[in-house]
């Protein structure tokens, strides 16, 4: 399996199905992974201030960030770089970062700590979960998933994260008008991708096919170093009816 050019993301191994009741087979699984005293030090100062729990009720956007203003979901934010960058470039609006790792959610904080920036809320829980249970109908005004686990294996493709049970969901969420943006360095994910966002209803793509990176979306140095290999990388970007 080839490295993530969107950053490196922490280690994870085989899903298992999720407990009774929750009605969705998750993509990772907990386990001891490598973590700094950097990391580790923004998690235990720095986790009460920026972070939001999980609670199974509708989220209150506006109280959570302390303004009124467009919330974009981001759903798997790795070490966070791309999320910085995006915030930082968009300060007008609101960005929900769903990331299940320590060692993500670490650097993502030391990051927000770093710069100053006041708009980023991060949700340290499963995120078929996050949007299931507090995401209101119609609230978002986009939603981003950059470089997901691909599950390369063809018998492993069941654990993707871009099934139609799940846009449904995330389209459910969208505000009409808003979008979904994913990006992958896989080539059958991005077809998969493609076939099962166009299958929705609710989306439209916003391209013929494939969309052209959007200046909002930074190119990392991992997609760089991909990209010189001779890499693909694929946009898709659909919007809500």
């Amino acid at each position: 399996m080839n490295s993530t050019p969107q950053e490196q993301k922490p280690d994870f191994v085989e899903t298992s199905t999720a407990p009774s009741g929750t009605g969705h087979i998750r993509s990772f699984v907990h386990r001891r992974a490598h973590i700094t005293p950097g990391q580790k030090e923004a998690l235990d100062r720095l986790l009460p201030q920026w972070s939001i729990p999980y609670r199974p009720t509708t989220l209150d956007m506006e109280k959570a960030f302390g303004r009124a203003a467009p919330t974009v979901l981001e759903i798997g934010f790795g070490m966070g770089e791309t999320t910085q960058k995006i915030a930082e470039a968009r300060p007008e609006d609101n960005f929900l970062g769903v990331e299940v790792f320590n060692a993500g959610v670490g650097a993502l904080l030391k990051r927000i700590n770093e710069t100053g920036l006041q708009n980023i809320r991060i949700i340290q829980h499963d995120a078929v979960e996050v949007v299931r249970d507090m995401i209101a109908p119609d609230s978002l005004a986009g939603v981003h998933v950059y470089f997901p686990d691909p599950w390369p294996k063809k018998r492993h493709h069941k654990r993707r994260l871009i099934q139609p049970e799940f846009v449904a969901l995330l389209a459910s969420r969208i505000a009409p008008g808003g979008y979904i943006h994913c990006a992958t360095d896989w080539e059958n994910y991005a077809e998969q991708m493609l076939e099962v966002l166009g299958g929705n209803p609710h989306l439209v793509n916003s391209a013929d096919g494939y969309a052209p990176r959007p200046d909002f979306r930074p190119q990392t140095k991992f997609e760089t170093r991909g990209l010189k290999l001779g890499h693909g990388v694929w946009d898709l970007i659909f919007k809500r009816r």
